[in-house]
């Protein structure tokens, strides 16, 4: 892991190349990026980097004496590396946009929309029941969920329910775009997550 950095999800829209072919993207804003902790094997029993940003307005006890004099910070992530650009990292040291360039390809995790109770058909893409013979108010039902033996549900059966909000993971994200001078990001796609959630941007 190289580089690395917290970002907020702004919108989608759309840019063009060099060829006129038009490039849909995702803006992403980079608030400033404060490292928080630094994590050993000596005394955590691991190495990573504990990253801030964002702002929250009222703190803890114990996050006011975590934070000490660097911020108040709403999202806090850890990265399992010590280093960024074969540089060693410290507390307080701020990570920007400089490192990163259009062209690279990064991996973006986030939280995905919540879509709330939703059944077999849309959560899983089950096909449904037949539309004839005597299945008039049974077509969107999943069908059987059990056998003979054993007597119960097995556990991971596919079945309506909560849809969304879990975390996602999208590798090869290219990056189209990049506005040191505004702290905003293009990439290429679509990424997970609503307006205003958090994402995890890493390239190695």
């Amino acid at each position: 892991m190289s580089k690395f950095i917290l970002g907020r999800k702004l919108d989608m829209t759309q840019v063009y190349n060099e060829d006129g072919a038009v490039i849909p993207v995702t803006v992403v804003e980079i608030l400033p990026n404060i490292v928080t902790q630094v994590k050993t094997k000596e005394k955590d029993g691991y190495e990573a980097v504990q990253v801030g940003t964002g702002v929250k307005k009222k703190l803890n006890k114990a996050q006011r004496g975590h934070y000490k004099d660097l911020g108040s910070f709403k999202f806090v992530k850890e990265f399992r590396t010590l280093t960024m650009n074969d540089q060693e990292l410290k507390v307080g040291d701020t990570l920007d946009l400089a490192s990163f360039a259009p062209g690279d390809k990064v991996k973006v995790t986030g939280f995905s929309k919540g879509k709330g109770f939703a059944g077999g058909m849309k959560r899983h893409g089950f096909h449904g029941m037949p539309m004839g013979h005597g299945h008039k108010h049974v077509t969107r039902h999943i069908g059987s969920i059990g056998q003979r033996f054993p007597q119960h549900t097995l556990k991971g059966k596919k079945m309506a329910g909560r849809m969304g909000s879990d975390q996602v993971t999208v590798r090869g994200v290219k990056i189209v775009h990049v506005d040191l001078e505004n702290g905003l990001l293009a990439l290429s796609g679509s990424v997970p997550g609503n307006k205003g959630g958090l994402l995890q941007i890493i390239t190695r």
